[in-house]
């Protein structure tokens, strides 16, 4: 009986010790800033939350405990005001010890995913220095021959990495908004190979998971420009859909010198509003201009976008397949924002860039057909 209590006890232990290990610890120091505050933040999709506010001691010491699920490691970022003074890769259990300054200089021990991740941060903001100097110097060649470098040596980072989360802000570094490192669009096989290699690692990870949304775009858009360039005739991906008649219509025998390939649902009142108010007078004024346009309905009832084409008298081309989300033209041209959006084809060429508001469409039609 006494061994079978102690059998006992010893699992109770046992269970307490397990369900500890489900947090990771953080020990800080910010050296030069006692009897503070730094901010405990984390990355929760694509923003970043805070998760507590902590006062640092007289010797600008603090500490900090958070839950981590197993196979669901958490990017934690510690700020002090708005400077980032450590940055943080935490698995279950972990154990850390960090040493930071105002400035963001800091040391981490007791976590390789951090030690990687802050080798990472480093190497991408030496680069941004050198090649910011390089275009502050007029030397432009310089700058391309640096990005190159660093772009040939993120990409060896990813496939030597590929089983290590670090190689997802790898992935998504951007020397500035509208220049990211991987901007070419056969990065997708990149995103992709790194993907399918976290996912046997971290299934249940919701950064692996929004990884996985980012390789559906980047392939789509892909898949696109493979399209456009097999083009022979068409500098567009072409389409055929059946019309309110039933009769197939496709895109490439409209003769018109703009085109508005226009993606919308019936049931949705907005944007039955958005053909009233932004898509009528646009037709009335321009169709003798030159413009068409080619409505497609995304809705599975044929029944209810009939119903709302021939009580709204849309008089351009209306199509329809009933497929929804699940129709080819979707992936086609590779409808993943929210409706209604549109494309624009001039002169029998596509503008790759969506228009989706009616202030947006209107100065461009008004642009191409003055």
């Amino acid at each position: 009986m006494r061994n079978y209590s102690l059998i006992l006890a010893a699992a109770a232990i046992l269970a307490v010790a397990s369900s500890c290990s489900d947090k990771a610890r953080v020990d800080g120091v910010l050296t030069d800033a006692p009897g503070t505050q730094v901010i405990m933040k984390w990355l929760d999709g694509n923003s970043l939350t805070v998760l507590d506010t902590l006062k640092t001691d007289a010797s600008g010491a603090y500490s900090y405990k958070l839950d981590i699920g197993k196979g669901d490691p958490r990017y934690v970022y510690v700020y002090h005001g708005d400077t980032k003074v450590a940055s943080l890769l935490l698995e279950k259990g972990d154990k850390v010890k960090v040493v930071s300054d105002t400035l963001g200089t800091y040391t981490v021990e007791g976590s390789e995913e951090s030690l990687r991740l802050q080798k990472v941060e480093s190497e991408f903001a030496e680069f941004l220095q050198d090649f910011a100097a390089s275009l502050e110097e007029g030397d432009s060649r310089a700058a391309s021959r640096k990005y190159v470098d660093y772009y040939r040596s993120r990409v060896l980072y990813t496939m030597d990495n590929s089983k290590s989360l670090t190689s997802i802000p790898v992935l998504f570094q951007k020397i500035n908004d509208d220049f990211p490192v991987f901007w070419q669009s056969t990065d997708a096989v990149h995103f992709r190979s790194v993907h399918d290699s976290l996912s046997l690692v971290y299934p249940d990870s919701k950064y692996v998971a929004l990884l996985g949304n980012e390789v559906e775009r980047r392939l789509n858009l892909l898949s696109l420009e493979q399209k456009l360039s097999a083009a022979s005739e068409a500098g567009f991906p072409d389409a055929e859909l059946p019309s309110i008649d039933g009769k197939k219509v496709r895109i490439s025998d409209i003769d018109s010198k703009v085109i508005i390939v226009h993606f919308w649902q019936a049931e949705d009142a907005a944007q039955k509003m958005f053909n009233q108010d932004v898509l009528l007078p646009l037709y009335k004024t321009y169709h003798p201009k030159g413009l068409e346009i080619y409505s497609v309905s995304l809705d599975t009832d044929k029944g209810t976008w009939a119903s709302a084409v021939k009580s709204q008298e849309l008089p351009w081309i209306n199509v329809c397949d009933g497929l929804g989300a699940a129709s080819p033209i979707v992936y086609t041209y590779n409808i993943t924002k929210g409706l209604p959006v549109a494309y624009i084809i001039e002169d029998g060429n596509l503008d790759p860039t969506t228009v989706s508001t009616g202030d947006q469409l209107k100065k461009v039609i008004a642009s191409k057909l003055k």
